[in-house]
C-alpha cells in the first residue's frame, strides 16, 4: 500500500474513565496513626516506664526475641519493663564474671572481686552450655550466674532435676523448656541427660592471687597443665585436684585448651570450687612459683625419681603434667626441680595425661595423710 499508513497521532491506550469510589470501605486506611508516643509509652522501648500493660503482640515479639537471644547466647534486644537491663540472669560472685547491664560491653569485663584479694579474668570466648545433671547442679550451688535453663520435655525427674528448677527459679533464671530433638541440636549430639545450663564465659583467677591463696593452706598444692588440648583431661585433672586436696590448676593462655563446657561437664562441676588461672608463659610461672616456695615436679615417665619414693610431698608442691601426645616441653622439664615416673607393672608405654595426675595426686594425699 502506497504512503504511510500509520496515523502517529493516534491513541495507542484507550481513554481512562472516570475513577471509582470504595463506597467508604476504606475509610479506615486513610485516617492518620495519631501522636508519636514518647519513649516511656512504647512498650518496646528500653525506656518504657511499665505503667501500661504490654500489648499482647508486643509480649509475643519479647518473648520470642528472649527466646532467640537465649538460644544464641547472646543478650535479647528488648529489656524487661522498667529497666535498662538487657541481659539474662543475675551477677554472681564466684568463678565467672558478671554480666553488665548496659548494651554494648562485653560480659564478665569489670566483675567484681570473688574474694578479697582475689580478681576474676574473663575469657573472651562466648557463653557455654553446662550439659548433665551434676555439673548443672553444682554450677547452680556455686552460684554461677546462668543466662538461661534448657529443659527437655518429658525428662525423668529426680531429685537433682527437682533441685536445679527449684534453684534456677529462686535465682530468677529463665527456664525453657524445649524438645529433647531440639536440645541434641543445640548440643551437637554431646550427652545432656535433658539438662543444659546457658553460662557467661568462664572468668580465671588471677595468677599471682591463686599462688597466694594456695600458700596460706597448711599443705600447699598445686597443678600446672603443659599444652594439654583435651578438654575433657583438663576437665578429669581439675576433678582430681578438687578430690585430692588441691588448691589450684593453670594453664596456659595459647595452645592449650580452657575451661570449656565439655571440661566443666568431665570436671562434674568441680570447676565451680578449683581456683583455675591462665599464663602467658608457664616456664615463668613455674619459676615464680618455685621463689615463693613451691617445689616443682614435672611428671615424666623416664623420670629418675620414683613417685612412691618422693619425699617432697610433704611440703608445698606443684606438680606439672605434660600434653597428652609429647609429655613435657623441654623448657619446662628443665625447670622442675624434679622428673618424677609413676612405677608401673606392665610394658604399657605411658599413661594419659588425666590418670597421671590422679595417681601422683593420690599418692601425694596418701604420704601427706599417713606419712
Amino acid at each position: 500500500m502506497p504512503g504511510n499508513s500509520r496515523n502517529a497521532s493516534k491513541r495507542a491506550v484507550a481513554k481512562k474513565g472516570a475513577a471509582m469510589g470504595s463506597g467508604g470501605k476504606n475509610r479506615s486506611g486513610l485516617k492518620g496513626k495519631g501522636r508519636t508516643l514518647p519513649a516511656d509509652e512504647r512498650p518496646w522501648h528500653k525506656g518504657y516506664s511499665g505503667t501500661e500493660k504490654l500489648p499482647d503482640k508486643t509480649a509475643r515479639k519479647q518473648d520470642k526475641e528472649r527466646r532467640a537471644a537465649a538460644a544464641e547466647g547472646r543478650a535479647p534486644k528488648v529489656g524487661l519493663p522498667g529497666s535498662k537491663d538487657t541481659t539474662w540472669g543475675r551477677a554472681g560472685g564466684n568463678a565467672y564474671g558478671r554480666q553488665t547491664a548496659q548494651r554494648g560491653k562485653a560480659p564478665g569485663r569489670g566483675g567484681p572481686r570473688i574474694a578479697p584479694g582475689r580478681r576474676s579474668n574473663p575469657t573472651r570466648e562466648g557463653p557455654e552450655l553446662l550439659l548433665g545433671r551434676n555439673p548443672v547442679n553444682e554450677a547452680l550451688r556455686a552460684a554461677v550466674p546462668a543466662t538461661a535453663l534448657y529443659v527437655a520435655q518429658g525428662i525423668d525427674i529426680d531429685e537433682r532435676v527437682a533441685e536445679i528448677v527449684r534453684t534456677a527459679g529462686d535465682r530468677g533464671i529463665p527456664i525453657l523448656e524445649i524438645s529433647r530433638n531440639e536440645l541434641d541440636r543445640m548440643t551437637g549430639g554431646v550427652l545432656h541427660q535433658g539438662i543444659g545450663l546457658q553460662v557467661p564465659p568462664f572468668a580465671y583467677e588471677n595468677y599471682d592471687d591463686l599462688v597466694a591463696a594456695a600458700l596460706e593452706q597448711t599443705a600447699p598444692l598445686l597443678v600446672a597443665l603443659d599444652g594439654v588440648t583435651d578438654p575433657r583431661n583438663v576437665g578429669a585433672v581439675i576433678r582430681s585436684v578438687a578430690a585430692f586436696g588441691g588448691h589450684g590448676v593453670f594453664m596456659t593462655e595459647r595452645r592449650a585448651a580452657g575451661i570449656t563446657a565439655t571440661a566443666w561437664r568431665t570436671s562434674a562441676g568441680a570447676a565451680a570450687r578449683v581456683p583455675v588461672s591462665q599464663v602467658v608463659n608457664l616456664t615463668r610461672a613455674i619459676k615464680a612459683a618455685q621463689q615463693a616456695g613451691f617445689t616443682a615436679i614435672g611428671l615424666d615417665a623416664d623420670g629418675e625419681t620414683d613417685l612412691y619414693q618422693l619425699e617432697a610431698a610433704i611440703g608445698p608442691l606443684l606438680v606439672v603434667v605434660g600434653s597428652e601426645g609429647r609429655g613435657l616441653s623441654r623448657l619446662v622439664g628443665e625447670t622442675c626441680d624434679l622428673r618424677v615416673s609413676i612405677p608401673m607393672a606392665s610394658d604399657v608405654e605411658s599413661l594419659n595425661a588425666s590418670v597421671a595426675a590422679a595417681v601422683t595426686l593420690a599418692e601425694v594425699s596418701r604420704r601427706r595423710t599417713y606419712g
